[in-house]
């Protein structure tokens, strides 16, 4: 056999190996999105969250719970990389879901093949440059996974209504681009009830001079990793 004909059959076993593995990668990604998507509660959680809430009704609650799973997609979508959360009610149910420990890390375990750790809401700021660039990737998988322009949005995904629509205190209030309320709130110093955030924010340079984590592509990132560890 010539040197070329085995330089050939070498590539083809290559090509063949990789399109397995591309495979077999995104048969894991849809087997873990369906998961995620389909996963139900532990018992009791969901009331936890009415009890810190209690002005919230059950169908409030479970827009909560499908906003959490928007968050933990936008996670697994964008190939399990950092993640920040931007809505206090979310996080609220995210922080009581960890205290069901042994449901939190077999959930874990099953969506992303390795623990995913606790970050607190928080809002675009000029000092946080890796939690902006975990909120903007958070941003762009939400608003992807409703159809919805990241780059233009015309109106919010569910994680980011959440606590506008809910009246949560101390919630973080966001709009899809306003900067007609900003230029309305300079001319009568009205507030309209608290700071509104803006999603055309996590396309703007204005907060840290960059906009990583908006363009990031999809994908599983590669194997487990265990549980018990990032």
């Amino acid at each position: 056999m010539s040197s070329g004909a085995v330089t050939f059959m070498g590539l083809a076993i290559v090509g063949i190996s990789l399109a397995m593995w591309a495979a077999g990668s995104y048969a894991l990604l849809q087997r873990r999105r369906a998961f995620v998507a389909a996963y139900q509660w532990p018992p009791g959680l969901i009331d936890k969250l009415a009890r810190t809430y209690p002005e919230l009704s059950e169908g409030d609650c479970r827009r909560v719970g499908e906003g959490l799973k928007q968050f933990f997609s936008a996670h697994l979508n964008s190939g399990r990389k950092y993640v920040a959360m931007p809505s206090e009610v979310a996080d609220q149910l995210w922080h009581e879901f960890i205290l069901y420990t042994r449901h939190y890390e077999a959930f874990c375990k099953e969506a992303f093949g390795k623990f995913l750790h606790h970050t607190p809401a928080i809002v675009l700021s000029e000092k946080r440059k890796t939690d902006n660039e975990g909120l903007r990737r958070v941003w762009a998988h939400a608003c992807r996974a409703e159809g919805i322009d990241p780059l233009q949005a015309k109106s919010l995904p569910l994680l980011f209504a959440l606590d506008r629509d809910l009246k949560i205190p101390g919630g973080f209030i966001y709009h899809p681009n306003c900067e007609a309320l900003r230029e309305k709130q300079k001319q009568t110093g009205d507030s309209g009830g608290g700071v509104v955030h803006c999603g055309s924010d996590f396309s703007s340079t204005s907060f840290d001079g960059g906009t990583d984590g908006l363009s990031d592509g999809g994908g599983d990132g590669g194997g487990d990793g265990g549980c018990g560890g990032d």
